[in-house]
């Protein structure tokens, strides 16, 4: 009976964890996009969606690997991070990142049927990519990425 007790208690106490560390990320479904505009280009092994921000430098890449089905997405970066934050309207997760210094940017690797790019694609309005202890990247949510990962998916 204790053990009953005990089991039904912690099936309780898990999902109000995960509550807690939902309450604590940012709601960023009222942030305002950083003015700037999604360009979408072939490339040799794909394709590619770059946003720029309204000075016209690079903010944020995404690029279809089509023999590997993969999409990576980077951003500037002067240092490593453990992960890129990435947040849609309806899914936020953390991904794993690399930095590549000659290229001064850091990227995360999602396999083409990811369920975050999903999200990506289907966001209403705007998308995030934060790396701590940063504030995040509001970009609109335009074509050209649900085009960069249809391209990886076709």
């Amino acid at each position: 009976m204790r053990l009953a007790i005990a089991a039904a208690f912690a099936l309780t106490a898990a999902p109000l964890g995960a509550a807690q560390t939902t309450a604590d990320a940012p709601d960023l479904s009222t942030a305002t996009p950083i003015a700037g505009t999604w360009s979408y280009a072939t490339t040799a092994d794909g394709s590619e969606a770059t946003f720029a921000n309204a000075s016209g430098f690079a903010q944020l890449w995404m690029h279809c690997s089509r023999a590997a089905r993969q999409v990576s997405i980077a951003k500037p970066a002067t240092a490593a991070a453990p992960s890129i934050t990435v947040w849609t309207s309806s899914l936020t997760r953390s991904v794993p990142a690399s930095f590549n210094a000659a290229t001064g940017r850091l990227t995360i690797n999602l396999a083409a049927n990811d369920p975050l790019l999903d999200a990506i694609a289907n966001s209403r309005a705007r998308l995030a990519f934060a790396v701590s202890p940063q504030p995040a990247l509001v970009v609109p949510a335009w074509a050209e990425p649900a085009r960069v990962i249809e391209d990886c998916r076709g």
